[in-house]
């Protein structure tokens, strides 16, 4: 019987840092969604992501490990997030997802495919 991967193990590290990475470059270009994140290291942010997508995606808890339990829409309601900002970020995600050359086109909507629902779920304004 073949074990089932998660999107965590199918991704891995290397390829999820790339496309935080790159990610964070756009979002902090952004004219719609940059200013969110003017206050904060780009580090810490690409960190915290990276910590709470590696669990968000099947791995190891890494986020609860170091910070607690994740608490997004509490951890983003300081923010104002419109419908405007949810698809900037979206656009940003997919952009850097297929950025990724050795990955292929199932796994990358898969990857895709996980946000939506929890984009929506931030937007608050």
């Amino acid at each position: 019987m073949e074990e089932t991967k998660t999107l965590y193990e199918l991704v891995g590290d290397e390829r999820l840092l790339k496309i935080l990475q790159a990610f964070y470059a756009r979002v902090f270009k952004s004219e719609i969604i940059g200013p969110l994140f003017n206050q904060t290291n780009a580090n810490e942010i690409i960190d915290k992501q990276y910590r709470f997508l590696t669990q968000f995606l099947g791995g190891p808890p890494r986020y609860n490990n170091k910070y607690g339990h994740p608490r997004m829409r509490m951890r983003h309601m300081p923010h104002k997030i419109t419908q405007e900002a949810k698809e900037e970020w979206l656009k940003l995600m997919k952009e850097s997802i297929w950025e990724v050359k050795d990955m292929n086109e199932e796994l990358k909507t898969a990857l895709y495919n996980c946000f939506p629902q929890v984009a929506q779920h931030m937007v608050n304004s």
